[in-house]
Order: structure tokens, then C-alpha cells, then sequence
């Protein structure tokens, strides 16, 4: 009798492995390894000979371009970070913390939709349909038209959608919660999770229904699951903020049908979320122009420009070790400006502790605020208040040249609109836009700043002698 085939697969990242391991060779994660028969279980079938191919059809790239069919919800905020709306047969993978407002949002977008006069169905597998009405009379959206069930099954929610006309929205909140008779394991277990985003996948294109399926996230805040869930889905959106701020952010990292790294942000209030059309506004809302060690970055997230305050406190310490605090920004770029401002500029902060915060809960990125960062330590340290109306931004290399950014003429042009009349910026840098009033101080090293910021203590020591 033949011996039977198994193999090992890494439930996380696919690697088969020839025996049973604790851990992945290809992904590093623990305990994701489980034995499988190839000839059986969802996807195996009787063993038969290959069917031979058909040649399909080969084309060249010069061919016409056929626009994606999209749905607009009228949040433009939302249709922004989707990159236009809704597009028929996708599915959309929207992760964020408990409570941050994913099912608020969701349930506002399902709203504006069905008062457009489109079939909406809201499947909710963690409440109760008395819950979700609950919120949609405190959203004022109970009378939209949403359709709603409570059912976790795979099998009978398809069997729900596909009885009578075809849906054009489907929200299925969340797939953490999806069990399907298919595969013998627990809900929330990785084989559950994949085999329940497939069928939904699978009823999006075969129909044109547009898919979003709401995923919750881990403590390191990447959603829950196998990572092959993100893989399989057209677009992932993650739904951002603190509790201890009233704005949120939904933030694009993989979208086929537009442009990653878009933002849309959104201010929490007792009615639901408020979209923000001007969200620099509201990041500097609250600043104090008059204190030192804050500067203003001029940022860009996808293809919109935001101006955010980045606070930094630095002060003298007795601890052998000094203390390195950083929120809302990467603590190793932090390390590494600290270690170039000691090495290039002589500006010694070895005996002092670092704080380093972006106002308004913000979490910035790119390496573009380098130079604002930069900024910060050095006004702090001095005790000198950066210029009011000047915006920095600017990369950092490790020999303490400035390299130059992307998307300099948006963020010059964002900063003259909220009254920024300077900007220190690389040398070399691109897009310079014309016919704008500000003026521009383009340095070529970390040296030129420190010196620049060194000079206006000095003149400001003179002009106090002079009185």
C-alpha cells in the first residue's frame, strides 16, 4: 500500500516545509505550522491525469484602457482614500483598533449609498441586529434603506446574497468572526479567516458586488490573520487615531485601482465621524508659535499635503543612560539624527533626554522630516523659538548632507495657503513653484541649519544689548 503524502504548511506566508517545526523558516512566526494531505481537504479531489491546456489569447500594452466602474459614497474624505469610490467587483480590507470607528464609518458610507439607490447589505457578525440599529438611529441613518443581518456561517450568508437582486455593496464586519462547514477548525483560526475571505473574493467578482470586509489588527497593529488575506484583496485601508484625539485617519497601503499611501481624515463627534477637508488646520489648531523646540513639517501623504507640528523637549539628565521618547515617529530615524547632530554639528546631547512628539496624535512616515526633527532638537537645546511662519522639510543622509524630497511645489504651496511666508529646504531641490511671494532657504548639510538657528540666537542676544 502506498504511503500516504502530507505535507507542512506555514498557515502565515505558504512555505511547505518536509517536517513539523514551532517555527517558519520563511516568515519567522511561531506556531503556524500544520500538516496537510494535498489529495484531500478544500481544493483536493481524486487523483486523475492532468487535463491538457488551451493557448490563450496574447495581446501587446498599447491597447485601450478601460476606466475601473466606481461607486461614490459622497464622503469624499472616504472616496479619497479608496481612490475614487467603490469599485464594482473589488474586495476592501479595512483594519484598526477596537473601537476606533470602523463600524461608524462603514455604517455612514452604507447610508449615503442607499439613499442613492443602491442596494446595501450590512452583515454583522459580532452584533446584533438591535445593536446595529442602535447605532444607525445615533448615526441618523435608520432610515437609508440598509439592508442587515446577524449570521456568522460562510454558506448562508451567500446563500442571504445571493436571493434576489444582485447587492452593489456588501459589508461583512468582521471576517475574524466567518465559519464555514468546509474546513473543521475554530472561527478566528487562520484556515477559517482564509477560507471565508475566498468565498467572499470569489461571490465579489463573480457578481460585481463590491466588497469590504472589516479585519481586526494585533497588538503590533497589523491585521489579524494570514498575511496572504492582504494579498488576495484589491485595496487595504488602515483606520488610525488615539482616543485621547477626536480626529481619525484612514490610510491606504495597497490599492490596485489607485494610489497608495492616500489619507483621509475624519474628526469624531456625537453624531459619527465629520470628514476634515483641510486637516492642516486642525493639526496646528493648538500651536504656540512663541516655544521653543517646535517646528512645522511640511508633509505629503499620496497626493495631499499636510502641515503638522513636531514638539521636541530636550533636557539635561543625571542617568547614565539618557531616556529617548518618540511618539509618532520611528525611534530608530530618531537615533540616527541624534548620532549625525553629535558626529557633523557638534551639538552634544549625549548627557540630556530626548522627547519627541507630533501634535495632534499624527503619525508621520516619510524621511522628509528629517530636517524639521533636526529643527526641533536643536530650538529646544538652545531655548530658542523657531520663525512662526517658516515650514521645514528634507532628508537627512549619515554624513549630514540634505538629500532632496518629492512633492516640493505642493508642500510650498500648502504652506503659503496657511500663511507660511519661509521655508528651509535642500539645495537642488525640484518643482520650485513660481509666483509665489514666500521665500525659500535651500542648505546644502545638517551644518547649514544648526548654523542658521545659531545665528538668530546671536542676533536676538545683540538686539537685547542694544536696549
Amino acid at each position: 500500500m502506498a504511503k500516504t503524502r502530507t505535507q507542512f504548511i506555514c498557515q502565515n506566508c505558504g512555505t511547505v516545509h518536509s517536517r513539523w517545526a514551532g517555527k517558519c523558516d520563511g516568515c519567522g512566526a511561531w506556531n503556524t505550522i500544520i500538516e496537510e494531505d494535498p489529495t484531500s481537504g478544500i481544493g483536493g479531489g481524486p487523483v486523475r491525469a492532468p487535463k491538457k491546456g488551451r493557448p490563450v489569447v496574447l495581446t501587446t500594452l498599447d491597447g485601450e484602457i478601460e476606466e475601473a466602474p466606481r461607486i461614490e459614497c459622497g464622503i469624499s474624505e472616504f472616496d479619497r482614500a479608496t481612490g475614487g469610490g467603490f469599485v464594482r467587483g473589488s474586495a476592501l480590507l479595512v483594519g484598526g483598533d477596537p473601537g476606533i470607528g470602523k463600524s461608524t464609518l462603514l455604517m455612514q458610507a452604507a447610508a449615503a449609498l442607499s439613499r442613492k439607490g443602491h442596494r446595501v447589505i450590512y452583515v454583522s457578525g459580532e452584533e446584533a441586529i438591535a445593536q446595529v440599529r442602535l447605532r444607525a438611529q445615533r448615526l441618523s441613518a435608520a432610515d437609508a434603506g440598509v439592508l442587515i443581518a446577524a449570521e456568522t456561517n460562510v454558506e448562508d450568508i451567500l446563500a442571504t446574497l445571493a436571493e434576489g437582486k444582485r447587492p452593489d455593496l456588501v459589508i461583512i464586519d468582521s471576517i475574524q468572526t466567518l465559519w464555514s462547514d468546509m474546513a473543521e477548525a475554530a472561527p478566528g483560526t487562520v484556515t477559517q479567516v482564509r477560507v471565508g475571505v475566498q468565498a467572499m473574493i470569489r461571490f465579489a467578482k463573480q457578481t460585481g458586488a463590491a466588497m469590504v470586509l472589516v479585519g481586526h489588527v494585533t497588538k503590533d497593529g497589523q491585521i489579524a490573520g494570514p498575511r496572504v488575506v492582504e494579498h488576495m484583496v484589491d485595496a487595504v485601508l488602515y483606520f488610525e487615531g488615539d482616543r485621547g484625539h477626536h480626529h481619525r485617519i484612514m490610510r491606504t497601503v495597497k490599492n490596485r485601482f489607485g494610489p497608495t499611501d492616500e489619507i483621509g481624515v475624519f474628526e469624531m463627534s456625537d453624531k459619527g465621524l465629520r470628514e476634515v477637508t483641510n486637516p492642516s488646520a486642525l493639526f496646528l489648531g493648538e500651536r504656540n508659535a512663541k516655544s521653543p523646540g517646535a517646528a512645522v513639517f511640511a508633509g505629503v501623504e499620496g497626493t495631499r499635503p499636510v502641515l503638522v507640528e513636531v514638539q521636541a523637549l530636550v533636557a539635561p539628565t543625571s542617568l547614565g543612560t539618557p531616556r529617548r521618547a518618540v511618539v509618532g515617529w520611528d525611534s530608530s530615524r530618531l537615533a540616527m539624527i541624534l548620532a549625525v547632530l553629535e558626529a557633523h554639528c557638534g551639538v552634544r546631547l549625549g548627557s540630556h533626554d530626548v522627547y519627541l512628539n507630533v501634535a495632534g496624535g499624527y503619525r508621520i512616515s516619510e524621511p522628509a522630516a528629517d530636517i524639521a526633527i533636526a529643527a526641533a532638537l536643536v530650538s529646544s537645546l538652545a531655548s530658542l523659538a523657531l520663525p512662526h511662519d517658516c515650514v521645514y522639510f528634507g532628508e537627512i543622509s549619515l554624513s549630514g548632507a540634505v538629500r532632496p524630497v518629492g512633492h516640493t511645489g505642493l508642500r510650498l504651496k500648502e504652506a503659503e495657503k496657511l500663511g507660511f511666508q519661509t521655508a528651509v529646504l535642500p539645495t537642488g531641490s525640484a518643482e520650485l513653484p513660481k509666483g509665489l511671494s514666500g521665500r525659500w532657504t535651500q542648505i546644502e548639510s545638517l551644518t547649514d541649519l544648526v548654523a542658521r538657528i545659531a545665528g538668530s540666537k546671536q542676533v536676538g542676544r545683540a538686539a537685547n544689548d542694544m536696549d
